[in-house]
């Protein structure tokens, strides 16, 4: 079936799509970096997000979700964008991949350091970018599991030299990702679009409808609505 939900979403994100494309065009360069989306429900993160994958031609994809739960599990959305890279598990210093091991469960043992899981992730990431730069998209990140959620912050914070890019998409910041760079997509931009995008396609009722349901959450009502339809999406 065709869905045409991340091109209505999407419509006007001029601002949003640069700001990913020169992310992943860094990481093509060696010059990795990361770069947190966050908003309320229903503004377009995971579209921005399913965009970054379609921008990243050339690039091997690695994927996760976070689960609310799963939250209690520790490890479990960092085992999740890891397992497509643990063909190079070997390729890991001894300490690291023995504390890698007993984070997914491979093997029996005292809870881990996070450091070494840490270098271990990012040892496992760096192999798979050897080759082709890599693109890790996280989702629904306010509900990573703590384990998680700091180890991969401690990745993000030595990518430099790497190519590899890291997205996540979430409702707000949590404690791990606060203080790396963020792009806030903002509700009130996000109706305005899809009430655009709705008069275009000549759905005038739905369109009406859409810039309704706007006031009952917006602080600047429909005279305000249309003016800033006006000046920023002409035509």
């Amino acid at each position: 079936m065709v869905t045409r939900e991340p091109r209505e979403q999407l419509l006007g994100r001029q601002r949003e799509r640069e700001v990913l494309e020169r992310l992943l065009e860094a990481a093509r360069g060696g010059r990795g970096g990361v770069l947190v989306v966050h908003g309320e429900p229903g503004v377009g993160k995971t579209a921005l997000l399913e965009y970054a994958v379609e921008a990243a031609r050339g690039f091997r994809v690695a994927r996760a979700v976070g689960v609310e739960g799963e939250m209690e599990l520790a490890y479990a959305a960092l085992q999740q964008l890891s397992s497509p890279s643990l063909d190079f598990l070997e390729r890991l210093p001894d300490p690291q991949r023995d504390a890698l091991a007993v984070a997914f469960g491979l093997a029996a043992g005292r809870a881990p350091d996070p450091f070494l899981v840490g270098l271990a992730v990012l040892g496992l990431l760096s192999e798979a970018a050897a080759d082709r730069p890599l693109l890790c998209v996280v989702d629904d990140a306010q509900w990573l599991d703590r384990a998680s959620a700091r180890a991969l912050a401690f990745i993000a914070r030595r990518l430099l030299a790497e190519k590899i890019a890291l997205v996540f998409g979430a409702r707000q910041l949590n404690d791990a990702l606060v203080g790396l760079p963020e792009l806030h997509v903002d509700l009130a931009r996000a109706h305005l679009l899809y009430g655009e995008w709705l008069r275009r396609e000549r759905r005038r009722v739905d369109a009406r409808n859409e810039l309704r349901a706007h006031e009952l959450f917006s602080d600047f009502g429909m005279e305000a609505f249309a003016e800033r339809a006006r000046v920023e999406l002409p035509g």
